[in-house]
């Protein structure tokens, strides 16, 4: 059964001018994308199969992040149920040339696990192994991605 930290996927994505909005920052559309893709690819290594998105749960938008700067982009499996998984994702400003990092993003969308006709197929249980599993998986089910 996977656990947890098998699920926990990072990501970096370039802000460049043609992600921006009129404001020199990342556009929300555009970091809504790269939050779906990699919280499908996590929700797809929790199931094992194709995962399409039911729904966005809880989007945050807290803070900008500006052109040039270095999104930063965790998701994690963090619940399931009998064909879905829920995703806990999160989005920080990194700037490039220190690491400095600064959260702007939370969020948590459900996938949907399914066949090759696209029929909902029935997800594995969920299990923590680790402390940062644990750590990690209360996060989410409080609320604080």
């Amino acid at each position: 059964m996977p656990t947890v930290l098998d699920t926990h996927i990072e990501n970096r994505f370039r802000v460049q001018p043609n992600h921006a909005n009129n404001n020199d920052s990342l556009h929300g559309g555009n970091l809504m994308k790269w939050l779906d893709e990699i919280g499908a690819m996590s929700a797809m290594r929790f199931a094992g199969e194709t995962c399409v998105t039911a729904q966005v749960n809880e989007l945050a938008f807290e803070r900008p992040i500006r052109i040039g700067d270095t999104a930063l982009v965790e998701a994690y499996v963090y619940d399931a149920g009998r064909t879905s998984a829920h995703v806990a994702l999160r989005a920080w400003r990194e700037e490039p040339r220190s690491g400095e990092t600064e959260k702007t993003t939370a969020s948590s969308f459900t996938f949907v696990a399914i066949d090759e006709d696209g029929s909902p197929v029935p997800v594995p249980d969920l299990t923590v192994d680790s402390e940062r599993g644990e750590a990690l998986r209360e996060r989410a089910l409080d609320a604080e991605y």
